[in-house]
């Protein structure tokens, strides 16, 4: 433990741990996720650096940046001394950046083949939330994506959709077909039977406005399930 009262900041520390040195000799590939978090905040407090702070908010989080994404500000200001919000808000515009991207990626994508290609275009949505939302997809003659947008958010079991609106904006982007998904922040992906019945209400009501519904899927921790894969639509 460090016996004077100043912050270690990454310039204080060895070159070797400096992750900022390190990054321009050897490249971003070579750091870690802990080296690219005390990128992101700089300084750590009177007994870590950076690094080590880094290094234990990952260790906290199973080194996984998904359950590192599923804390809230307030719970990284509560945890981790020396984190206050404004390097809580850095974490969090970062993560949130990098789920950003990875959705762009999937929208400049080929055309929406299998279900697996749902999960891949929702899942940066969903995955972190501890509450449920309700999510459209709007596709072209070729099965490309339009849009993609969050319809509704209810707490951590249920969310209502709002089946007419749904219907509305499929008819205002002149969508030829329409792909819904929505999670289960329970980590249980099998559908329940409220599941079953929106996913009959959503079919009609895509049925009379001659706009199929191609797929529902739930997505669980990485898991999901389809309603298609599995004959329900």
């Amino acid at each position: 433990m460090l016996t004077d009262d100043k912050r270690l900041t990454i310039r204080d520390w060895a070159e070797d741990d400096r992750p900022r040195e390190k990054m321009l000799r050897k490249g971003l590939q070579s750091l870690s996720d802990a080296e690219l978090l005390a990128i992101l905040i700089g300084s750590g407090n009177r007994d870590e650096s950076a690094v080590a702070l880094s290094r234990r908010i990952m260790r906290d989080c199973r080194d996984n940046l998904n359950e590192l994404a599923q804390l809230t500000i307030n719970d990284l200001c509560k945890r981790f001394k020396g984190i206050g919000e404004a390097k809580a808000i850095t974490i969090m515009a970062a993560l949130e950046l990098g789920k950003r991207r990875k959705t762009n990626e999937m929208l400049e994508r080929k055309k929406i083949t299998s279900s697996r290609d749902l999960f891949d275009l929702f899942e940066p949505q969903l995955v972190d939330l501890p509450h449920e939302e309700f999510w459209l997809g709007l596709l072209n003659g070729a099965n490309k994506v339009i849009e993609i947008k969050r319809l509704t958010q209810g707490g951590s079991k249920q969310t209502v959709v709002d089946i007419p609106m749904l219907l509305k904006m499929a008819l205002e982007k002149s969508a030829q077909a329409v792909v819904v998904a929505h999670n289960h922040p329970s980590g249980q992906n099998r559908p329940s039977q409220e599941d079953e019945m929106i996913t009959r209400r959503i079919k009609t009501g895509c049925e009379a406005i001659g706009i199929p519904l191609l797929d529902h899927i739930i997505i669980a921790r990485g898991e999901y399930y389809s309603f298609s894969d599995e004959g329900k639509l």
